[in-house]
């Protein structure tokens, strides 16, 4: 089991701040984002298509092929621009 935390518009558009994601097989974060855009709908939109979204695992920022092991916490979130 891992621990999904969606923030900023991740989370207002999903409707949801965070769940636990049971898993069979090895994930990575590429697998992971394919597995959620399958949701379809709203999911599809977020994580599809040419949105860009951060991850990191255990609260260090990971790119895509970063293995993601039983018990992670795994968060979401569009990436931080300054003004």
């Amino acid at each position: 089991m891992i621990k999904l935390l969606y923030f900023a518009r991740l989370r207002e558009a999903l409707g949801i701040s965070e769940e636990d994601y049971a898993h069979d097989t090895a994930l990575t974060v590429a697998s992971l984002v394919q597995v959620l855009t399958a949701r379809g709908g709203v999911w599809h939109e977020e994580f599809g298509g040419k949105k860009t979204i951060r991850a990191a695992i255990n609260q260090v920022l990971v790119k895509s092929d970063a293995v993601i092991a039983d018990g992670d916490e795994v968060a979401f979130f569009p990436p931080v621009t300054g003004g």
